[in-house]
């Protein structure tokens, strides 16, 4: 069994928060603006198209971003984050209303300007119509708030033909001339070799947060010009127990699953587990050594599965006589004997009971589908695969030949017997030809890409697989190691691997115990500090994890990922200190002391802030506070329809809220989750500037300021979602 298999998807359930905490009602919801994005310049529309349908059979699928068709919103995207109702209410979605077919209301701001180029394009250069348009954030906002970049290879294309276009800065003049008249774009101006910098209008921007707020965070979501998804994640091998080397594949699968659901697609999660194998011959004829009746005796007679796996292990690699009836137990497995297939059954359901307390814990969904799934199907693929005569004889197995490898991937090894490539060859069969999938994700250490690699190129071999950008398309999310601080793999002083459970447990009760050094356990009852324990605990370990670029290792250190130090500017003072938020918080809000007294906003100002999930979770919780001393109605305020973006703190906030669909195309397209950890980071950073530089409550802008507060939490709760965490309402 592969060593981690693919993702998981699942964001936590809100129903199950505790009282005030995670309550928007509670706590008058509203969330924390950030920094410029500095979204990855890509050729969004181009990328896109590239992937095309191999025939009808596939599934219809979409080259070009304007597509109504493809809404598909989930009801948990067009509810629970949309607006300030109850996570625990059962309401109707606040965003269920039909989003318009206008082209400019379809995907990210991006693939809007994207159409509106795609239209320049055509009508500035007809002959080529297969140009897409490159369109970007601008690097300086100085420059525009967007950018196309397609003049200079255009002009690469028709240099020396027929052309009116003496160099690029006359194409740039000439698209920006073509764009056609629309409700986004304010002006536009040419920079160097034909930059089509633009500036979007400010009351689109405002039109735009505020519809997101009456229809729901939903109709940000990007579109995909694909539907269907396999997301395979997580994966841990049956009678061993989880440990720290599958969080990585399960925290950044979920993640995955998470963002292409939000995409509209509809997301497989799937767990492979590795329930089928040698190691089960093992395992039974110890059971039946050991325990002649364990059928009477129960769960008992395995007790402690890792204890049981490792004394297995003692006698088959040290009794002949065991080694081999272990060998022939598998025989008796797979061909079906009803005592052995009832242990086996035995021992996978103790395992998934082991599991599935880790994945309570990280509140991750999935579907199982283990190897023992396959095993009906892959004597008619490997049928497939001869006929094809792909497969040839090798030093006594079956394997298929691939390009750029000496070593052939085995298919049938030496005694008949199959293994994870013909696992793997077949799932993709069933996936695509009876579960329709269009795109596949493997999200596995980067250990296992040679593994992948071979396995694709066989599917390629097989014509199942399209070499060019066609669907079905396959991706194998790899990611690097844990490390300890002493820079190895991570393991507990006995060198043995950290069990998964045990570390998790460890986050919650550092975080529970740093609640009760501030009090909250005489504030709050112990149902709500559980929760919130769980969730700065759980969330620091995801988010420690997903804010680094997956290919790389990263050291898993607590006392990191769950530090708030900040950095403050008071009265020209600089200091550097672990200042308690009680202390930040009193300095930053107007709050009345017992005595009745009301602190005013100070010349504090949160400069840098350390980038962990406690840091963004308490940020959330901040603008909930300022919500809730505002005393109103956020539901009654959406009617005003009042949103003005006029100080430039405000405008440059909004801006960055309306990029937050492209920010998730990024992320999701490049499969590369740090990229909207970097988007949520930078909000909170832009909503510090905004509440610094605006006064909020009592202002003559309140009503437009409180909306684009909430704005702001709405989106920081999205990217929770996305990203598996769960909010905080409360401090």
């Amino acid at each position: 069994m592969r060593l981690s298999t693919l993702l998981l998807a699942s964001a936590p359930s809100p129903t199950s928060c505790a009282s005030a905490f995670f309550s928007p009602v509670a706590a008058a919801t509203s969330v924390v603006p950030a920094a410029s994005s500095s979204s990855s310049s890509i050729a969004s529309a181009c990328l896109l198209k590239k992937f095309k349908s191999v025939s009808g059979s596939q599934g219809h699928l979409r080259p070009q971003l304007l597509l109504p068709r493809l809404i598909r919103s989930s009801p948990a995207w067009t509810s629970r984050l949309a607006s300030s109702t109850s996570v625990t209410e059962s309401t109707a979605a606040a965003g269920s209303t039909e989003m318009s077919q206008n082209a400019e209301t379809i995907g990210s701001v991006r693939q809007q300007l994207a159409n509106l180029m795609r239209e320049s394009l055509r009508a500035t250069l007809p002959e080529l119509d297969e140009e897409e348009p490159i369109v970007s954030a601008c690097n300086n906002p100085k420059n525009g708030d967007y950018q196309c970049n397609n003049a200079m290879g255009i002009f690469s294309k028709i240099k020396g033909k027929s052309t009116v276009f003496k160099n690029p800065n006359a194409i740039g003049q000439a698209i920006a001339k073509n764009i056609p008249e629309s409700a986004m774009v304010e002006r536009t101006s040419i920079a160097g070799p034909g930059f089509v910098n633009i500036v979007l209008k400010t009351d689109w921007i405002e039109e735009k947060i505020y519809r997101m707020l009456v229809n729901g965070i939903g109709t940000w979501g990007p579109v995909l010009p694909v539907t269907k998804a396999v997301v395979d994640f997580s994966s841990p091998n049956i009678a061993k127990e989880m440990h720290v080397g599958h969080l990585r594949s399960t925290i950044i699968g979920d993640c995955i699953a998470n963002m292409l659901e939000f995409c509209h697609v509809d997301v497989l999660r799937r767990n492979h587990v590795g329930d089928w194998g040698t190691q089960f011959g093992m395992l039974i004829e110890y059971l039946f050594d050991e325990f002649p009746n364990w059928e009477d005796i129960g769960d008992q007679a395995i007790g402690d599965l890792q204890a049981f796996y490792k004394k297995a292990k003692g006698k088959f690699d040290e009794d002949k006589d065991f080694k081999a009836r272990a060998q022939q137990a598998v025989v008796s497995l797979q061909g079906g004997d009803e005592r052995y297939r009832a242990a086996w059954k035995k021992i996978c359901d103790i395992s998934r009971l082991e599991f599935d307390q880790v994945y309570k814990r990280l509140k991750v969904t999935l579907e199982e589908k283990g190897e023992s799934f396959y095993n009906p199907y892959i004597p008619d693929v490997v049928d497939q695969l001869r006929s094809k005569n792909l497969i040839v004889e090798s030093n006594g197995a079956q394997v298929i030949r691939v390009d750029g490898y000496e070593i052939p991937l085995i298919v049938i090894k030496t005694d008949g017997g199959f293994n994870y490539a013909t696992t793997d060859l077949t799932a993709f069969w069933y996936r695509t030809n009876v579960e329709k999938a269009e795109w596949l994700v493997y999200v596995t250490d980067v250990g296992q890409a040679q593994h992948f690699d071979m396995v694709f190129k066989a599917l390629k071999l097989a014509g199942w697989l399209p070499s060019d950008c066609r669907i079905p398309k396959t991706m194998h999310v790899g990611f690097g190691l844990v490390l300890g601080a002493d820079g190895k793999r991570f393991r507990t002083r006995s060198t043995e691997v950290v069990r998964l459970v045990d570390l998790l447990d460890e986050a919650k009760t550092r975080s529970k115990d740093e609640l009760i050094n501030r009090g909250k356990d005489k504030e709050w009852s112990k149902e709500e500090l559980e929760a919130a324990a769980e969730a700065l605990g759980y969330g620091a370990v995801k988010y420690a994890d997903l804010k680094n670029n997956r290919l790389t290792n990263y050291t898993f250190d607590f006392e990191q990922m769950l530090d708030i130090r900040v950095s403050i500017k008071l009265v020209g003072t600089w200091t550097s200190e672990a200042l308690s938020w009680d202390t930040i918080i009193r300095h930053m809000l107007r709050i009345a002391d017992p005595a009745g007294m009301c602190f005013m906003v100070s010349p504090l100002a949160i400069v840098q802030q350390g980038n962990t999930a406690v840091y963004l979770l308490y940020a959330h919780a901040r603008i909930c506070s300022i919500l809730r001393n505002s005393k109103k109605d956020i539901e009654e305020l959406k009617k005003a329809n009042s949103i003005a973006l006029a100080h430039p703190s405000e405008r440059v906030l909004g801006l960055h809220l309306v990029r937050f669909g492209e920010v998730v195309e990024d992320s999701v397209t490049n499969l590369l989750p740090n990229t909207l950890c970097e988007y949520l980071y930078s909000l909170a950073g832009l909503f510090t500037d905004f509440y610094t530089n605006c006064k909020v409550i009592d202002s003559n802008e309140e009503t437009s300021r409180l909306l684009l507060c909430e704005a702001t939490a709405v989106v920081m709760r999205a990217c929770f979602k996305l990203l598996g965490i769960t909010p905080l309402y409360r401090l």
